[in-house]
């Protein structure tokens, strides 16, 4: 499939929805989110849409795939509770292939979000007042409740490699990046804490190269390693950005240190 076929086919395809959908009594309007905001599409983006109805069906996978199926293509749609929002409906079209998210709320759920979407269509303003008499709240993460699991997990990963799984270990390493280190480097650097996304391009070269060592190959000196630049990582960051109110598990700490050292000596690590 030739890439240059998707030139604006995220636009064509916003523009499209909203065609066939402002006849609609039931729609009272639509928005688009993600990277469209901060005009940052590109070839390889998924279209995030939120489409407002003045009769909710949110959580109906029937309705949401009827109107789904009513925007062009269809190729799947499934439901987003892996995500915990079973009101979004995750679709793939075709002509050219595009990943669609559509999430359906009412007006009334429109004022919670994360981030201010544009408006596409809006029947009388009312996503536009809406938006006037809310705000927009991004999920900071909870320095308290990562310090409270943090050396316990490291304890875990640690298991996990003793054991020779290193499949789980790899995959305990994943989670890390994804819960700890990524959204802390993002507010280090000034951005939401959006987990690892667009690290490569956000992130100064120094915090990118300290996320990359922790990073593993299939193998215990490898992941021994990095679970070694993980533990120097989270103290530099519980330095820079958790206030004096946070609570630090120091024996914990303490003892997950000594037992990580203890375990390189085992494994005669150097």
């Amino acid at each position: 499939m030739i890439l240059s076929n998707y030139k604006n086919s995220h636009q064509k395809f916003a523009s499209q929805t909203v065609s066939i959908l402002r006849s609609d009594e039931n729609i009272t309007g639509v928005a688009v989110a993600g990277s469209w905001i901060t005009a940052e599409l590109d070839v390889f983006s998924d279209l995030d849409l939120i489409i407002v109805t003045a009769e909710p069906i949110g959580a109906d996978k029937e309705r949401m795939t009827g109107y789904a199926n009513r925007l062009g293509n269809l190729l799947n749609a499934f439901t987003g509770e892996h995500v915990g929002e079973p009101r979004l409906l995750i679709c793939l079209f075709s002509d050219p292939l595009l990943h669609v998210d559509l999430k359906f709320v009412t007006i009334e759920e429109f004022g919670t979000r994360i981030e201010t979407p544009v408006i596409l269509f809006d029947r009388e303003e009312q996503l536009q007042n809406r938006i006037e008499h809310s705000e927009a709240n991004f999920p900071h993460p909870d320095y308290q409740w990562i310090e409270d699991r943090f050396w316990t997990w490291v304890h875990y990963g640690l298991l996990k490699v003793g054991r020779g799984e290193y499949f789980e270990a790899l995959d305990f390493m994943g989670y890390l990046r994804m819960v700890v280190f990524g959204p802390l480097l993002h507010l280090s650097n000034g951005n939401l804490p959006r987990g690892v996304r667009k690290v490569e391009m956000q992130l100064n070269s120094g915090d990118l190269s300290a996320l990359k060592n922790t990073l593993a190959g299939h193998d215990k000196k490898s992941i021994m390693r990095s679970i070694g630049h993980s533990i120097g990582l989270y103290q530099q960051l519980r330095e820079k950005l958790f206030g004096h109110h946070i609570i630090r598990k120091t024996e914990a700490e303490k003892a997950v240190i000594e037992y990580y050292e203890e375990m390189m000596r085992f494994l005669r690590i150097s």
